[in-house]
Formats: C-alpha cells, structure tokens, sequence
C-alpha cells in the first residue's frame, strides 16, 4: 500500500544508487593465472594483512543481512593477481588498488592507525557500509588517503565521532560522503562548520540518521553550492530551515523527512529549479504551498506528507510534467482539487489522503495512464465515480475509503487488469453492484464496507478468482450466499459480509466441490438473516476466525458440525442457542457464546482448552456451580460468566489464573464470602461482583491486584468499614459498594496520594454515617481538570486494549431516580454517589473543586446548612441531586451558570426564597423543587412576594443542552442503541467526531432524488 511510495525510507536505505563511480576498471576477468600480476606486491601483502586481521561480526548488520554471510575477503588468495579479486579495482596501467568494496559483509575489524587498510595510499573509493564495528578497538590513519574521492561508511561505524570527523576533515578531495545510520555519531555546529569549510568540492552528503539535535539549521547555509544531494533524514534536527538551502544551483535531492521538530514553509521563487527530489515528509514544514512550485519543472518525486501545510493545491502544479510520485496525504489541506494532472503522463503514485478536501474528483485523475497507486482516502470528497475510464491500465492500488462518494459501484473498477487493492468503505455508494463483464482476475483485495450498497452480489463478482479478502460488511445487501458462489473463489482467506440483515447464508450444498474451503481462515456473517447454522463449514479445515453472531440461529449446534475447523476465534453471541457442543476444539483462544438460551450447567472444557484466552458466557440460562476445570486455564484473561443463574460459592482456586484480566460474575447467585485469592492476580484490572448474594468483608488479599482500575461488588450483603485501603492503587478509576452494609465513618485523613485516578465512586445505599469527609474530595484529582468531551478522542476504562474487542466494561449509575447502566466508561466520566446513608452535618465546599466532575448525587442522607455556592464552579456538571435532606436557606445564583446542568432534584428539603432564573434553570420542572415550601417562582405557582434577579435572556441552546440527559450521558447511553442495531459502524464516527458525514450522505441521497427522480440509484 502507501509504504510503496514512502520515498523517504528509500532515500534513507538506498544511497548506493547515486554513489560516486570510479571510471577505472580492472583487468578482463578472463586474464591466465600465469600472465604477469598487475597487483603491486606491496598492496596484495596489505590487502592479505587485513585478512588476517579481520574476522566475521558477531551481530551481523542488526538483522538486515538475511542468510549466510559471505566475507569476500574469504576468498583472497595469493594464486590470483589481487585486481581480480572480489571487491578490488585497480588502475588499469599502474596497477595501485583505487577501488574497495567491502559493504554488506559482517566484517569486525580494528582499523587502528597502522592498520595494512591504511597503505593502500592511492584509494579512490572506499565502501565499508553495512558492517559491524560494534566491538573494535578504532582509532584511524583516513588522511593517508590523499586521493579519496568516494567514501561510505553507512551503518557500520559505531564509534567515537568526535575521532571519525578529525579524520574526514582532512579528505579534501571527497566528493561522496555517506555516514548515515550510524547510531554513535553526534555531529554539531563546530564539526557541522569545519566539515563544509574542508569538503569543498562534495557533491553528495549523506547524514541520515545521524545525531544532529546540536546543530543550528542556519549553519548548513554555508554548504558548497556543488552539492547535488543532500541527506539528512530523521537526524533530529529543530528550529526552522533556511529557505536558501532549496535554491542551491545544483541540488537535485533533498531529504529532510522524519525530523518532526524541524519546521520552515515552501520558499516563493520565480527561478527555475534543478531540484528532483524532495522530501520532507513527518517534519513540522507549514504554510501555504506557494504558487512558484510549479517552477520545479524537473521535480520526479515530492513527499509532503504528515505536515502541516494548509490551504489549497495551486493551479501551477500543472507544470510539473516530470512527476512521477506526489505525496500531500496527512495535512490541512482544503477545497477542491484542480483539475492539474492531465499534463502528469509519467506521474506513478498520488496521494492525497486524510486532508479537508472537498467537490469531486477531478476527471484528469481517471486517465493517468501510468497511475499504478491512488489514494484520496479521508477526505470529503463528494460526486460519484465515472461511469467508464480511458486510463488506469496500470493501477495496483485504489483508496477512496472514508469520503462522501455516492452512486452505484462501477463495474470497470472490477475489471481494471493491473488493479490488485480496491478500498472504496465508508462512503455513500448506493445501489447494487453492477455485473462484471471481464473480471479481473489478479484483483485480491476488495474494501466496500459501511456503504447504502444494495440487491444481491451479482454472481459475476465471483469470476474474480483471485480474490483473498472480501469486506462488503455494513451494507443493505440482500439474496443468499451459497456454496456454489463461493466455490470459485479458491484463495478466499477472508469473507466478511456482516451487518446485511437481508443477506444469507446458505446450508450444505452435496453437489458443490468444496476445495475453496482449504484456504479460507476468516468468516464474519454478523447481523445477517442466518437461521441454521451453516453445517458445510465443517469442511473448512483451515477456518480459524467463526462470526455469525447476532443472527437467528436456534436449537442445538451438534459436534459433527463444527468439529472439522481449526477454530480459533468463535463468536455465536446473540443468537437462540440452547446447547452447543465444543469439545476437541484444541486451537480455540476466543469462545463467545453471550445472549442465547444456554440452559444446564456450565460445559466442562476439554483438556486441550489450555489456548483458551477469552470466555464469554454471559447473558444466558445457565445454573449449577461453576467446575474446578475452569481454573487449568493457563492463559485465560478474560473470563465473563455474567447474568445466568450461578449459584454455589466462587471457587478459591481461580486465584490459580495468574493471567486474568477481567473476571466478570456479576448477576448471578453466589454467596458466601468473596474468597482471599488475590495474591497471585496482579495483572487483575476488572472484578465485577455485583447483584450477587456475598456477604463478610472484602478480601484484603485485593491489595495485590496493583493494576486494579474497575472494582465493583455492589448489590450484595458484605459488611465491612469504608476500604481506604484500596487508595494505594494507582489505577482504580471505578469503586462501586452500592446496596451493601458497609458502614461508619469515612476517615478525613487519608494520604494525598491515594486514589490518584478514581473517576467514579458510588456508595449509596449503605449505612455509612458522619460527617462528609472534605478532605478526601481534595485528593480526588481523577475528578479535576480532565479535558471536555470536545477536546478528546474518546477512550474508556477497563480492560486492556487488546481485549477491547470482546469485553466492554459497564456500570450502573442513578439518574433521575431510575438505574441505567452504561455500556462502555468512559475516562472523562466522573461520579459521586453518597446517596441513601445516614450522612450530616454540611456539604463541604471543597467538592466545588472537582471541576470535571458530572454527576453528584447526595440525596436521601441528614444533610444541613445551605448548598455550598462553590458547586457553581463545577462547569462539566450534567446532574445534581441534593434531594430528601434537611438543606436550607436560598438556592445560590451560581448554580444558574452551569450550562450543561440537564438533570436537578432539590426536592424534599428546607430551601427558601426564589428560584434562580434563565439558562438551564428554564428548563427544569416542579418535581425538581417539590417538599419546600419556602420556595417561590418559576416553575411553580407560587409567586415571590420580594423581587428576584433580573430575568436572564431565554436562550433555545440551553433548553437543548438541558434536554435529556446530557452530553457525556447520552453518549455513554446511547452506545447501546448504537451496538446492539445496524449500523455498528456509526459508532466508530462518534468516536472520532464525524456525525457531520451522516447528515452529509442523507443530504446527497435526498438531493440525487429531487434532481433526478427518474434515475435508479
């Protein structure tokens, strides 16, 4: 894909192309041993000497020499004349060696100043790239050779650079120099200045990779103006280049790519360039891209992506005639692209992706005829593809995925005869595929996910017979996929068409020839209209990857259907199962069984279940205790067994799981006490408990699980004091002790440093007592200057990232009264929960600090004194309830200023006087301010007799802001709603803040309707 046309790492790895050649040559290889030696004897005694002193690297070029290495210098000998050894060029008159090439051959050895190396007084060119100098004792005699015009010492000098440079300076007559990927060089101003005063006549410098962070970028002003290529990748450089370096009379090459503090902007220039190259991809180049690039009239290839460029690609552009390989991909660039290609007949590779660009696609684009990679990804692309091309005869690679693309899919896209990847997913594309009328038959990837793709995959689309990965998931495809269809595609590895629930997949087919199956390893039918289990699989010998989750699929799934795969990944959630018989399965790490019918006891898993990473089982009609097989698991980290009907004890030996992640057993109905197994757990980072019937203390053995970000035992019968205990954790972010009988004070003495993450603490129903612990709400820096939901891509609490894809932590919390659990936690997400305990005295100002937090629930406690007025400092604040206690005086104004406040109760207290106006307080009702009857103003009927403050502008965006439940409640909310219906895939927009593309792709079906009502779409 794009790594193709990422120039910067073959101008960085590849400078051998553009060394210096010496013209001399040596003697014709088919010379008689008996002729005369050209060779002068005391060079071959040197070049024999430095055999002898040289032995094979130990660490044999980090990794980049692959198979055995073969020192040339192995087969020196005196029978031959040494110009016609490997490696040697000799003057062909006088016999001196002028030339050495030693490169890429694992060589350690000590070139210490009388090293026999240094006698060879007449070399011209000297090639030591790709050794190992790792363990030698260096020190150099380089100024012995006066005449050295071409030096490489890429990647093989691991030395003292300070040393290194002493020596190079006195090189006068250099002409090619390459030090790069040398890890040990620094090179700084001083060195940076004497190499530039001395080297007069270089025309080729090569420092990629070498520590430059002390150079100041205005020092490389004083570069000979011969230089033709110039090197300086990912070499730390910083601050902002100078323009002049770009207007050197012979440059040809630049590379200033991978140096992201390295900063400048396209120079404005009317003259003509010799530029050829130019790179300067990941730095932190900005600005414009002026007009006078089009005087770049010899550039090939220009890489300028992951900048910062902004604004529009200018018309000159057009100039470019010699361009091969254009880069702009990953900046700000925006508007529409000009229509500037139809002059690029050489032009290769283009990139344009993950910009702001807008309109349609300009048609020039479609008939570069020597086009082999275009990619427009990410952008905002609108119109629909042509209906027919003239050109892209050569494309291997086409990106237009995540744009506003809408129309049918064209078929001439499935019969371009070079194209081997097609991404065309997350679009607007409509309508069904047309039939192919000559398939191409090397095309193997095809991306047309999340698209408004409808009708049935016509049969054509399976003519394509090298196809390896089909992805049309997220599509309004309908029809049955049956065996027949598939039969031809015989190198099919990966088949995903899930979220069609119109499309099927059909059962066994006895006439079909099922070889196809051998190579198929993925096999996603999720959110489908699949019925039966479909039994033909059991032939796909080489499946590992089973999702037909969210189907239809009922009854029994017996063992002969399924015992022939090589299953490692099964996911049948959300179906009607009632049993499912799974032994002999030895390869399986996923097994994914949530939301059916399972009913009896828990299976008991096979011996050969040792793979076994992830468990899920929850959501069903289990009963019974849970096996003591369960705890052989050796791997297992997630283990889900949530929301059945368990009962019994937990067994002590799941403390045995030294691997686990997350164990998950909450809803279910074990009691006894929670066992103190946690001493081997540490890796724990879930224990979810809740909705059990537990009872006794919570296990102090819990102090082990030092990675422990989610601790949730509410709705049991446990009786402990408050567990200050946990503060040491340096990762709880969820502490939930609801509907138990903990009890007593909460100490108001706890370190500062402890509970440094918690973001969401919930207490309520219990029979704590005492005074609101103030100083506790101080060290709560979890709940203090998190950054807004606008400002942040979405992450959430719980298990490792690596296991996102099948547990989706959750929790429950009270909002208006009513319990709704949150599918998904998010980290800015911040809780207090005090509600329903036997609390007094006042509510401490201090939790006015806790500036992120968004709900804060004290309801039902012996509150008194007056609302502290530094709750008005809780900007983020989304619900308060202060409700059923014994609170006074008058409601602060300054609670009128939270402007994301949707959900208020003050009900059931002693508050007087007059209701805060405007804003958020418009919109709330008169059960938020029920059972005080000293209150007075809108919304209830009884009127103020002293005049209230002065009515604030009614303004609608704050009654949208107070409607329902909140911003950060209704996203964690509505990622139910999201998940459990078609399309999954929009919640994935949410996350990254593209609700706009929705209404954008609504907006384009709507308008291609009204325009032209007679068309098909």
């Amino acid at each position: 894909m794009a790594s193709l046309i990422r120039f910067s790492q073959i101008l960085c790895l590849s400078f051998m192309l553009l060394q210096f050649r010496v013209q001399s040559s040596s003697p014709s290889q088919s010379s008689s041993d008996s002729s005369p030696h050209l060779c002068r004897p005391e060079e071959r005694s040197a070049l024999l000497d430095f055999k002898s002193t040289t032995k094979l690297g130990k660490y044999c070029i980090r990794g980049i020499y692959f198979g055995t290495p073969r020192p040339i210098i192995q087969t020196w000998n005196e029978s031959k004349d040494c110009c016609l050894w490997e490696g040697i060029t000799c003057d062909k008159v006088k016999g001196h060696v002028i030339g050495l090439d030693l490169s890429s051959n694992c060589l350690e050895a000590n070139l210490t100043t009388n090293s026999s190396l240094f006698h060879l007084e007449k070399l011209q060119s000297l090639n030591l790239a790709y050794n190992d100098f790792s363990y030698a004792n260096l020190s150099f005699g380089f100024h012995r050779w006066k005449s050295l015009t071409y030096l490489n010492l890429s990647r093989s000098t691991y030395m003292d650079g300070s040393l290194l440079f002493d020596e190079i300076f006195l090189l006068s007559k250099l002409v090619s120099l390459d030090l790069s990927d040398n890890v040990g060089l620094l090179l700084d101003n001083i060195k940076l200045q004497m190499l530039v005063h001395n080297l007069t006549e270089l025309r080729f410098l090569i420092l990629d990779f070498v520590n430059m962070s002390l150079v100041v970028p205005s020092s490389l002003l004083n570069l000979t103006s011969s230089l033709e290529h110039l090197g300086l990748c990912d070499c730390n450089l910083q601050g902002n280049f100078p323009n002049q370096v770009f207007q050197l009379p012979s440059l040809q090459l630049l590379d200033l790519s991978e140096n992201s503090d390295l900063g400048g902007n396209m120079p404005e220039s009317n003259q003509s360039s010799t530029l050829k190259y130019l790179n300067l991809a990941n730095t932190s180049f900005s600005g414009a891209l002026p007009h006078s690039i089009g005087n770049l009239k010899l550039l090939k290839g220009l890489y300028l992506y992951s900048c910062q460029f902004y604004g529009s690609i200018p018309r000159s552009l057009a100039n470019l005639t010699e361009i091969t390989q254009l880069d702009f991909s990953s900046n700000h660039l925006q508007g529409q692209i000009p229509d500037v290609f139809g002059k690029m007949h050489k032009l290769t590779s283009l990139s344009l992706d993950a910009n702001s660009f807008g309109g349609e696609i300009p048609p020039s684009i479609f008939n570069l005829t020597h086009l082999t990679f275009l990619s427009l990804s990410s952008n905002k692309l609108a119109g629909s593809l042509p209906h027919h091309i003239s050109g892209l005869t050569f494309l291997y690679e086409l990106l237009i995925n995540n744009n506003l693309i809408i129309g049918p899919v064209p078929s001439w896209l499935f019969s371009l005869p070079s194209l081997f990847y097609l991404d065309l997913q997350n679009n607007c594309l409509t309508g069904p595929i047309d039939h192919v009328e000559m398939p191409n038959l090397i095309l193997r990837e095809v991306y047309l996910s999340n698209n408004e793709i409808s009708g049935p995959i016509p049969s054509s689309f399976f003519d394509i017979v090298g196809l390896i990965r089909v992805e049309l998931s997220s599509n309004n495809l309908t029809g049955t996929i049956t065996p027949d269809m598939l039969s031809k595609l015989e190198n099919l590895i990966v088949l995903d068409l899930s979220n069609n629930s119109l499309l099927s997949l059909s059962n066994n087919d006895t006439t079909v020839n099922y070889s196809f199956l051998s190579s198929l390893r993925y096999l996603r039918f999720s959110s489908c209209n699949i019925h039966k289990f479909p039994s033909f699989l059991r032939k796909a010998e080489a499946l590992q990857e089973l999702d037909i989750s969210k189907n239809k699929i009922s009854g029994q799934i017996h063992k002969w259907e399924i015992e022939g795969m090589s299953l490692v990944i099964l996911d049948l959630s959300y179906n009607f199962l009632t049993g499912i018989d799974l032994f002999g399965f030895g390869n399986l790490r996923t097994v994914d069984l949530r939301s059916n019918l399972l009913q009896g006891s828990l299976p008991i898993p096979s011996t050969s279940w040792d793979s076994m990473q992830v468990l899920l089982i929850s959501g069903n009609k289990l009963t019974g205790e849970i096996p003591s097989s369960y705890c052989n698991f050796t791997f297992l980290g997630v283990l889900v067994l949530a929301n059945n009907s368990f009962g019994g004890k937990i067994p002590e030996c799941l403390g045995t799981l030294n691997s686990l992640f997350v164990l998950d057993l909450r809803m279910n109905k074990f009691h006894g006490r929670i066992p103190n197994v946690f001493v081997s757990l540490s890796s724990l980072t879930t224990l979810n408990l809740n909705g059990n019937q537990l009872e006794g203390m919570l296990p102090r053995s819990l102090v082990n699980c030092s990675d422990l970000e989610i601790l949730d035992v509410g709705n049991n019968n446990l009786n402990d004091a408050f567990p200050h205990w946990l503060g040491v954790f340096p990762s709880l972010k969820v502490l939930i002790l609801r509907s138990n009988r903990f009890h007593g004070a909460i100490s108001n003495s706890m370190p500062a440093s402890y509970f440094p993450q918690l973001r969401i603490i919930d207490v309520a129903q219990n029979d704590f007592m005492g005074l609101l612990p103030s100083n506790y709400f101080k060290i709560l820096k979890g709940m203090k200057d998190v950054a807004p939901v606008d400002k942040v891509k979405l992450k959430y609490i719980g298990s490792p990232y690596f296991y996102y894809d099948y547990y989706e932590d959750s929790v429950k919390v009270v909002i208006k009264g009513s319990e709704r659990e949150l599918q998904r936690i998010l980290t800015i997400f911040t809780i207090i929960d005090f509600s329903s305990n036997r609390f007094d005295g006042e509510i401490p100002k201090e939790l006015g600090e806790l500036n992120s937090l968004l709900l804060l629930n004290l309801s039902h406690n012996s509150l008194n004194g007056q609302i502290p007025s530094s709750l008005g400092k809780l900007a983020e604040l989304e619900s308060l309830d202060l409700s059923s206690n014994k609170l006074e005086g008058r409601i602060p104004e300054q609670l009128a200023k939270l402007t994301f406040l949707s959900v208020l109760n003050l009900s059931h207290n002693e508050l007087v006087g007059h209701i805060p106006e405007g804003k958020q307080f418009s919109t709330f009702s008169n059960d938020s301010y029920i059972g005080n009857s000293g209150l007075c103003g809108f919304p209830l009927t009884k009127k103020c007799k002293e005049p209230g403050p002065p009515s604030a502008v009614f303004e609608w965006k704050f009654v949208l802001a107070g409607y329902g439940c909140g911003l950060v409640l209704g996203l964690s909310l509505g990622y139910i709603a999201f998940t459990i219906g078609k399309p999954w895939w929009i919640v994935k927009k949410v996350e990254k803040y593209q609700q706009k593309l929705v209404g954008r792709c609504n907006q384009s079906h709507k308008h291609r309707k009204i325009q032209k009502p007679n068309q098909h779409t």
